[in-house]
């Protein structure tokens, strides 16, 4: 008999949305029959409620060291556990964070000691970019090669040190070519944080020479023109490897969006990731109380910017929408003052799929097929965990998570399960999930959380030969 049964009268499938009755046994979707024609050992009616694919968070950063300014104190964000728990209250059933490649003897090694952090310490599924960062050995391109086809397909690449004292983070251009020729060999994926160096650094001096540290200038610093000119440059180096896929992360302007849509009209497989605070947020926020708060790298941008993203979620420029979690108290998100050496990243992997729930579908009218597609469906299929994540279809997991529209609520940081501010404070979400299931186990509902630490599991990935022969539509 099937474990579980899910009646709803509108479920998103790869399909479209549908009334179905969704079949449950060993973890898996069994099947879609019709709205109450099935039986089950336990029957969950979710009438009236949205059931959808649970969300992937496809970039965070867990347990991850924080940079302290001149005289702070350092400090690592929360962990797996912590961040998780959080999810698994929102409805996300998936996240992807980083293993910096340079933290043990080998790239293999450096995998066991992230992942032992993680095992039987997570609420939900899991997997990890490889992060390679400053000059490469030769036999890091090996050691590479080996970890993509060990089920590690997404390697990440900075162009930038991102501020002054963080050197050591950008890889030259010459390695990123040798990176590139190890990518399309092992039909990996390039995962890029793309800004230009030169005028980043250059902007830093400049403002400083000026007197001008305060963090409220942070647009001036991490430009429209650093990211038109970074991204323009590492389209042009992926072109002349054959077999180059890649995904921007973090895509902030204008600039970037149609760096990404020019590329994808010219047949290369280029994939852009924005941010939920790039889309509902803008650098006049820096002047707010705390204004910190809603900072990450690149920098906030304009309204013209924020209107370019909106624009890409509708034209497959921007495919994925995620958090760059970096979860840590407020006193540790506001000690940062100054262009030098604010804190970025922010809590919010709780509420980005209700809130993006709320300002896609409640607001601007998308289709529950598109929001799906923004904030689960789409890191599924571009990042090498499709069809068996990310879709409600016979033989995916079945993760799942339901939101309930009658549950309008004001978002608070009292409400979520992450630290003690949100930068979403005083939003309204018009759902919020009832109801998540990890592999057909029920995790939370409405509002209890029923799963254990020990439900998480690491995700072998694998990229979809199309998205690299790519660009696919969406």
């Amino acid at each position: 008999m099937t474990d579980l049964v899910l009646r709803a009268d509108r479920v998103v499938t790869p399909e479209g949305v549908i009334a179905a009755d969704i079949a449950i046994a060993g973890g898996r979707i069994a099947g879609l029959e019709k709205l109450g024609s099935l039986t089950a050992r336990t029957l969950i009616d979710m009438t009236g409620r949205i059931v959808m694919p649970g969300g992937i968070d496809p970039h965070v950063h867990c347990d991850w060291h924080m940079p302290a300014p001149e005289g702070g104190q350092s400090a690592k964000t929360q962990p797996a556990s912590v961040v998780s728990r959080a999810a698994v209250f929102g409805g996300t059933t998936m996240m992807i964070d980083f293993v910096r490649t340079n933290d043990g003897t080998t790239i293999a090694d450096a995998i066991t000691r992230r992942a032992a952090g993680w095992h039987g310490a997570c609420h939900i599924d899991y997997a990890f970019h490889l992060m390679v960062e400053g000059d490469l050995a030769p036999r890091h391109l090996d050691e590479l090669a080996q970890a993509i086809r060990a089920g590690h397909p997404t390697v990440k690449i900075f162009t930038t040190d991102i501020t002054p004292n963080r050197k050591g983070r950008m890889v030259d251009f010459g390695d990123i070519w040798e990176v590139f020729q190890v990518i399309a060999a092992n039909r990996g994926l390039g995962v890029i944080h793309a800004e230009d160096n030169d005028i980043v650094m250059h902007m830093y001096e400049k403002l400083i020479r000026e007197g001008r540290t305060s963090f409220h200038h942070m647009a001036e610093v991490h430009n429209a023109l650093s990211e038109d000119l970074s991204f323009r440059r590492i389209i042009r180096l992926a072109e002349s490897v054959p077999g180059t896929a890649l995904y921007m992360l973090h895509t902030s302007a204008a600039s970037g969006v149609a760096a990404i849509r020019e590329a994808r009209a010219k047949g290369i497989p280029i994939y852009g990731e924005s941010l939920h605070q790039y889309m509902l947020y803008t650098s006049d926020d820096y002047r707010r109380e705390n204004g910190q708060i809603f900072h990450t790298y690149p920098s906030l941008k304009s309204p013209a910017d924020q209107a370019a993203l909106w624009a890409g979620t509708l034209d497959s420029t921007i495919n994925c929408i995620a958090t760059d979690e970096l979860c840590c108290t407020l006193a540790q998100k506001t000690q940062g003052i100054r262009i030098d050496d604010v804190t970025g990243g922010n809590s919010g992997v709780e509420p980005r799929v209700p809130l993006m729930y709320s300002e896609m579908v409640a607001r601007r009218g998308y289709s529950l097929e598109r929001f799906t597609d923004l904030v689960s469906t789409n890191a599924a299929r571009i990042l090498g965990m499709y069809p068996r994540k990310g879709a409600i279809t016979p033989g995916a997991d079945a993760d799942i998570t339901v939101l309930d529209p009658t549950r309008r609520r004001t978002i608070t940081a009292a409400d979520l399960h992450e630290t003690d501010y949100s930068p979403w404070e005083g939003w309204t979400a018009h759902a919020w999930p009832c109801l998540t299931l990890l592999r057909g186990k029920i995790v939370m509902q409405d509002g209890v959380l029923t799963g254990s630490l020990a439900d998480g599991q690491w995700i072998e990935r694998k990229i979809d030969p199309a998205v690299i022969a790519g660009p696919i539509k969406f």
